[in-house]
């Protein structure tokens, strides 16, 4: 169990097309040169897979640590505390798997410019 995973969580919703959006971003993230092995997503509420589910999945595909990213822009009461309480609760069943929940992505050059693309800036 030395593998890295990297789990990518939002709200959820209970529009599929809102929930299949992650997922495609989890699938660019795994594509990409992360230096994740592993690399899931899931939803907070309202949709499956769960923050409970994403972190079994990853140990039982050999993690040995587990980084926990909110796919949200601002530091809100779910990114700074329900999803740290959710992925505390899921990681007590794997005693010795190293985890962490990242910053949400917040403000960020990158983020300003896909505003700006957007909305069609410099």
């Amino acid at each position: 169990m030395n593998r890295k995973a990297l789990i990518i969580v939002d709200h959820g919703s209970t529009v599929g097309e809102a929930n299949d959006m992650l997922a495609e971003v989890a699938r660019l993230v795994e594509s990409a040169e992360s230096g994740f092995d592993i690399v899931k997503y899931c939803h907070m509420e309202l949709a499956e897979p769960t923050i409970e589910q994403a972190f079994d999945a990853c140990v039982g595909e050999g993690a040995g640590s587990v980084v926990v990213h909110p796919y949200f822009l601002s530091p809100g009461r779910h990114s700074t505390r329900d999803i740290p309480a959710m992925v505390e609760e899921a990681a007590r069943k794997h005693p010795g798997v190293a985890y962490r929940v990242t910053e949400p992505l917040g403000i960020h050059d990158k983020i300003i410019e896909v505003i700006l693309e957007r909305a069609g800036g410099n």
